[in-house]
């Protein structure tokens, strides 16, 4: 194949986003490898038996303009209600421009390519009760807690104002985002349960990374500016990351826009070879000169192109380079871990809870419940239901995700299927979500390195960046392929800035990795 082609290592949301971009603004034709069968990453929508499972829940929201706008580009918003909902706009960071629900927009009745306004809703399972998240300190939470557990929680918080930690680890950052009663009541125990380590053991670059600007305060002003905000509004930068209320979403989970992507990119000319995993990489003279595969078992091939870009696991890349990364570097990089993930589809006819709520099945309005309980295993449930309808085949069912975090060859990982579906089935009923013989149906998803670790050789992570940087041709991008703890926006934003830089001439990568450290920095340049 001609020297022009641009080798993509990863068909999730930040391969096929670099993809698109080659395509659009530069000449470069991109060739993407990707091992598995679908597109989409730790992005795709899982189908089973008419029900559409999403791994891990992806709000499509962003505080960047720029990736707000490129989504609706491949899929457009849904129409709006009624006259008074076509002159109402879903805003986002402040700004006069916004997305308006158009009358004459997509109608999700008839057809499939079509973003859909949704509510955000989420809430914690705590002592048998379901507390707002982010937690707040509202008459609702005061009364499950008590006033003598909130009075606690407040004093607490005050004390770490006052005097905070040196932040040397997890525990620090959120102890002084929060206060150490807060933080060992409602994050603490889950945060342990997702990492499989102790918050002591985590490096505090995790911190800023999920929890952004949120504290006790941020909650606390976001409960008033609600109070006053208008019913159909989506507030993207305004609020922090963690307190948006409404959020886009593709009417068959988030797969259905990267698989659209992905027929997009084929129909211009670029490549998709799926199935092809990633086994070498050669260099010579400070370049990435052929990428080598395997297309199943025996099946071997190789690729040369003049630009690599990877979203592969940082381990894995290393190791593909070979003997000729230094010793300190491979040694590094070998010492990298990550946490992996099962997802359980669960059919069920109804929710326990009926009686409590009098909804129709039990439907709580949850997207997700965090599971704070420290009985069961079990991480979040996600209510496929209320992320998009369309999700459920039968509307008469409720169709669940539980969450499990786990490590690859211990006892969840290694649970036969149905074992692990009766297990999660078991660990519902005993929450008292659901009863025993409501279940239906059930499908496991197992998601391997699903999250890049904050510790093991993560601290000098720093060493192996500044070796691959130095790679002219071979760009880092996404979660995984930069060892980082990026959401689905911010992939897509590493992928878009890195064709910025060759469209620019731009050797240096230095904005890339600047991407949910500085975000509003880069967006403003």
């Amino acid at each position: 194949m001609p020297s022009s082609n641009a080798i993509i290592i990863g068909a999730g949301p930040a391969g096929l986003t670099a993809a698109y971009e080659l395509l659009e603004r530069t000449e470069f034709r991109p060739i993407v490898l990707e091992a598995d069968e679908d597109v989409g990453g730790l992005s795709k929508t899982v189908e089973y038996r008419g029900n559409h499972l999403d791994l891990g829940g992806h709000r499509f929201f962003s505080k960047s303009d720029r990736v707000m706008r490129w989504w609706q580009q491949i899929l457009p918003v849904e129409a709006a209600g009624g006259p008074d909902d076509a002159e109402v706009d879903i805003t986002y960071r402040g700004r006069s421009r916004s997305i308006r629900m158009p009358a004459d927009g997509a109608d999700p009745r008839s057809s499939d390519n079509v973003l859909l306004v949704r509510r955000r809703v989420s809430r914690i399972l705590f002592r048998s009760q379901l507390f707002d998240y982010p937690v707040s300190l509202g008459l609702d939470a005061v009364k499950k807690l008590g006033l003598r557990d909130t009075c606690a929680i407040v004093a607490s918080y005050a004390r770490a104002r006052l005097a905070p930690r040196p932040e040397r680890s997890l525990e620090d950052f959120l102890v002084n985002r929060f206060g150490e009663r807060l933080y060992r009541t409602f994050f603490k125990d889950y945060t342990e349960k997702v990492w499989g380590v102790a918050c002591d053991r985590i490096d505090p670059d995790w911190g800023p990374q999920r929890v952004k600007g949120l504290s006790i305060r941020a909650v606390v002003g976001h409960a008033l500016r609600e109070a006053l905000r208008p019913t159909r509004s989506v507030e993207q930068s305004r609020s922090e990351t963690s307190l948006v209320e409404r959020f886009l979403y593709p009417k068959l989970g988030p797969g259905q826009l990267w698989r659209e992507v992905a027929r997009r990119l084929e129909e211009r000319g670029g490549v998709i070879l799926r199935r092809h995993r990633v086994v070498g990489l050669d260099l010579a003279e400070g370049r990435v000169t052929r990428v080598r595969y395997t297309n199943g078992e025996t099946s071997e091939g190789e690729l040369a192109g003049d630009l690599v870009f990877s979203t592969m696991p940082v381990r894995e890349l290393v190791r593909c380079l070979g003997s000729v990364v230094p010793e300190p570097v491979a040694a590094i990089a070998d010492g990298l871990e990550y946490r992996d993930f099962i997802v359980v589809g669960l059919l069920v006819r109804e929710l326990a809870i009926r009686s409590r709520n009098g909804a129709r099945r039990g439907l709580v309005p949850d997207n997700w419940i965090y599971v704070q309980e420290r009985g069961v295993k079990l991480g979040r449930v996600q209510i496929f239901n209320n992320w998009s309808p369309y999700l459920v085949r039968d509307p008469d069912t409720v169709w669940l995700g539980l969450e499990y975090f786990c490590n690859q060859g211990d006892e969840l990982w290694r649970m036969a299927d149905p074992d692990l579906r009766s297990f999660a089935a078991g660990e519902l009923a005993e929450l008292g979500l659901i009863d025993r013989d409501v279940v239906l149906d059930g499908v496991v998803v197992r998601v391997p390195q699903a999250y890049p670790a904050y510790w093991g050789t993560y601290r000098r992570f720093d060493v192996i960046r500044e070796y691959l940087s130095s790679l002219d041709n071979l760009y880092l991008l996404g979660r995984n392929g930069m060892h980082r703890y990026n959401n689905q926006d911010h992939s897509m934003l590493t992928a878009m800035v890195a064709v910025d830089n060759l469209v620019a001439g731009r050797r240096d990568k230095a904005n890339i990795w600047a991407v949910n450290t500085e975000l509003d920095h880069i967006e403003e340049r």
